[in-house]
């Protein structure tokens, strides 16, 4: 249904088709519909489509506003934007007000590409991760961004939405289900488990295939939603195999990596690795290169699963 669609088209028609029978769904952009997908939705919905220019901070207030009106406002931008810069009022008009307003955060990690360094956010996800009542996805096509999107309009309180709004690879097929806070084993197995976000999921896929060639069959989970943890899902795994890499687009500080790490630190230890930026800043660079430097590619997770296979035996 969705083959060579980009995932921003997808973001935008879905929010048209739903605001043609729910009167509360609002948009709001900071001057970049066209990077959003948004511009159809400014076109069949013009009195509902807020552009507040290059002023973010602004952009999440009036959205604050809007949903404390009865609106289910949707703020996107870069990540970096959507979070670094428009931090305090997503913090107390949007969280500590507890305000539905969705939050978009496009280009996430190393998928910036060749907006370099400015515009390439590590830290957006962990910035969002502290904020009390924030709901955070991370959907790995559009098939899960569809079923989010549909999913945030009945939950209380804001959501952060981390988007690659080029992507156009399928990984799930129509027919799948998802649930926020609710991670979805890929591949079963015991020889450790491999729990992947966004982009990183189809590298964890590649790694397991160069894994059972060897003989070791990881248990792989996607885990979409990094906040509300999904405790059951990654005890399950560290119990069950014994061991855990994460793999994430994004500092391995304050996100995935780390809130895994918390779960098996205070109810199950076992070795474990995270696979992902390492206290550096973005630079300009095509994708392949980013994971490359970055050491987020298939094999640093396949060295990484055995690294810990060896700890656990």
């Amino acid at each position: 249904m969705f083959e060579g669609i980009e995932m921003r088209q997808v973001f935008g028609e879905t929010l048209c088709t739903l605001a043609r029978t729910d009167p509360r769904i609002v948009v709001l952009e900071a001057d970049l519909m066209k990077a959003s997908g948004t511009t159809p939705f400014k076109e069949e919905h013009p009195e509902r489509f807020f552009d507040v220019g290059v002023a973010e901070a602004n952009m999440i207030g009036i959205a604050a506003g809007l949903a404390n009106m009865g609106k289910i406002p949707f703020a996107t931008s870069f990540t970096p934007f959507a979070t670094r810069r428009a931090f305090d009022q997503n913090t107390i008009s949007v969280a500590y007000s507890n305000l539905p307003v969705r939050i978009g955060g496009t280009d996430p990690g190393v998928t910036a590409e060749l907006n370099g360094g400015t515009h390439m956010s590590f830290e957006d996800a962990g910035i969002m991760r502290g904020l009390a009542r924030m709901t955070i996805v991370e959907p790995v096509d559009s098939y899960q961004l569809v079923q989010f999107i549909h999913q945030s309009l009945d939950l209380e309180g804001p959501v952060y939405l981390r988007m690659y709004r080029k992507n156009k690879t399928q990984f799930f097929r129509e027919k799948d289900s998802f649930v926020i806070g609710k991670n979805v084993t890929i591949q079963e197995g015991t020889d450790g488990t491999i729990i992947a976000s966004g982009i990183m999921l189809s590298l964890a896929m590649e790694a397991a295939q160069n894994l059972e060639k060897e003989g070791i069959r990881p248990r792989i989970i996607n885990m979409h939603t990094l906040k509300p943890v999904d405790k059951q899902s990654i005890l399950s795994a560290a119990r069950d195999t014994g061991a855990i890499v994460t793999a994430e687009n994004h500092s391995i500080l304050n996100g995935w990596g780390s809130a895994v790490a918390e779960v098996v630190c205070e109810e199950h230890p076992i070795p474990m690795r995270r696979v992902g930026v390492r206290d550096h800043f973005g630079e300009v660079g095509k994708i392949p290169f980013l994971l490359e430097k970055y050491h987020m590619t298939s094999v640093d997770i396949t060295k990484a699963l055995k690294e810990v296979l060896k700890k656990r035996s």
